[in-house]
């Protein structure tokens, strides 16, 4: 690990505050335009929650995608859809960013593939998208820590990287025109470090007490998937950022119940994948939702009934696989089979409403009857007749505290602007530490594809800045 000093020499540098892929993103572009890269992470350990990430990347159109070459025309529309009712809001601003991230995924998506040579080329399609554009990897390893390993690697590799882990970035600096750098400290000594700064540090859905206590206090008690630790908006306000949407959380519906440690809070997601390539939701051995439905859709359905469990609160949900979905997504159920937050059985131990709610699901899939949900993709469910030693794979699932929507306003450059809509010289943002592109709900697969688009983005910005200061 290269020791950060207390003050840097007077080359071209920057700073990245957070290691996720918004960070990671951001200071390759930046090394490639050959400027040194401090990054500071507050975790033992760089990655964020970006290498968690276990569904894929949004990108479209793409080579990879199925049907008609590059026919995939629909995804600002699904997203502006996804993110509700409060675009009536800073309708323009928020138009401009969901533009820029849709129209540059499939250049995203080529970045990784072509660029950094990661494997992309399973796609499949989850709740909220109208087309399947969600991209995974063929192999073992979920496409988060592909994609974050890789980055990481090659930085590791340059001599113009430095990283710092355990700190803690107590103040941003700035001047009367511009940022000038940060206040941190790490292993107990305060340190300064100046230069230009793309803050990439994440959202606030671990601030159970704090950040999340303020703007959600109707989410106490619900368990998060995220780690305990303080959000760090404010340390953009206090040099003038505005902020966007912060009452806006995602509670995401499924997260394992882990039966040996049921009232754990801090829960491990079950990816929204598992129901993208056919996975269904049952409560008391009924279907009760399109699975295929956005996050909050689901998640309010499932919420609508008392909770099964006050502490954490939660609610008592199997997710329910077939050897279909397996065979497309075995990587992943292996993994959570392997952790004991699944298991392989058979329809006979759900009873006698589950099986012939499988059954009536399983026609749908085959397209002898409409679903009754209105469920139109089914992806790889391929059980047709259902009996009680049919093979199935059941998870127990609960809402969580996943993801947040609210942070600070930035424009489609990545620069954080202040209350007169104006950059802040010297500050550009990118990930969840932001607001305005997502709304009411994040579709799955936008968080990965949020963090490259826009931290290409500040990259290549803080590299003119520097270029011209």
């Amino acid at each position: 690990m290269s020791k950060v000093p207390v003050q840097t020499s007077s080359g071209k540098h920057a700073i990245v505050v957070g290691s996720g892929l918004a960070g990671l993103t951001a200071a390759s572009q930046l090394i490639s335009h050959g400027i040194t890269v401090y990054l500071l992470e507050r975790s033992a350990k760089p990655g964020g929650n970006s290498i968690k990430a276990s569904s894929g990347i949004n990108g479209a159109p793409t080579k990879y995608q199925p049907g008609p070459p590059f026919s995939d025309t629909s995804f600002y529309d699904d997203t502006y859809k996804s993110a509700g009712t409060v675009v009536s809001t800073a309708k323009e601003q928020r138009q401009s960013l969901i533009k820029t991230l849709t129209n540059s995924s499939s250049d995203a998506i080529s970045w990784l593939v072509d660029t950094k040579g990661i494997d992309l080329s399973v796609v499949a399609q989850l709740g909220g998208h109208s087309f399947p554009r969600t991209h995974r990897g063929a192999g073992q390893t979920p496409p988060g820590a592909s994609i974050v390993l890789t980055l990481l690697k090659a930085l590791k590799g340059s001599p113009l990287f430095h990283l710092e882990t355990s700190c803690h970035v107590s103040k941003v600096l700035k001047d009367d025109s511009q940022v000038t750098g940060v206040e941190y400290s790490c292993e107990d000594q305060a340190k300064v470090l100046y230069g230009p700064i793309v803050f990439a540090s994440g959202g606030f859905g671990g601030d159970a007490r704090g950040m999340l206590a303020q703007y959600r206090p109707d989410l106490a008690g619900f368990p998060s998937t995220n780690d305990p630790r303080p959000g760090s908006q404010v340390l953009l306000t206090e040099v003038g950022a505005q902020l966007l949407d912060m009452d806006q959380v995602q509670v995401h519906p499924t997260s394992f119940v882990d039966p040996k440690d049921i009232s754990n809070p801090v829960k491990f997601l079950a990816a929204e994948v598992l129901r993208g390539e056919g996975g269904i939701l049952l409560r008391d051995g009924k279907r009760f939702i399109n699975e295929m439905e956005t996050r909050k859709n689901i998640t309010d359905a499932i919420t609508r009934v008392a909770t099964n469990n006050v502490s954490p609160r939660q609610w008592e949900v199997d997710l329910v696989l077939d050897e279909g979905v397996y065979s497309h997504a075995s990587s992943h159920i292996d993994f959570y089979m392997w952790k004991g937050l699944m298991r392989k059985t058979t329809v006979s131990e759900l009873g006698q409403n589950a099986q012939d709610t499988i059954q009536e699901f399983a026609k749908a899939a085959a397209g002898h009857i409409d679903d009754p949900l209105l469920r139109k993709y089914f992806g790889h469910w391929k059980l047709h007749d259902v009996l009680p030693d049919s093979v199935i794979y059941v998870g127990l699932v609960t809402p969580a505290v996943h993801f947040t929507m609210g942070g600070v306003i930035i424009s489609p450059q990545s620069e954080v602007l202040d209350a007169d809509s104006k950059p802040i010289k010297g500050l550009w943002a990118a990930g969840e530490v932001t607001g305005g592109i997502h709304g009411e709900n994040r579709l799955g697969g936008s968080s990965l594809l949020e963090c490259v688009v826009f931290g290409k983005i500040a990259g290549e910005q803080a590299a003119k800045y520097l270029e011209q200061n």
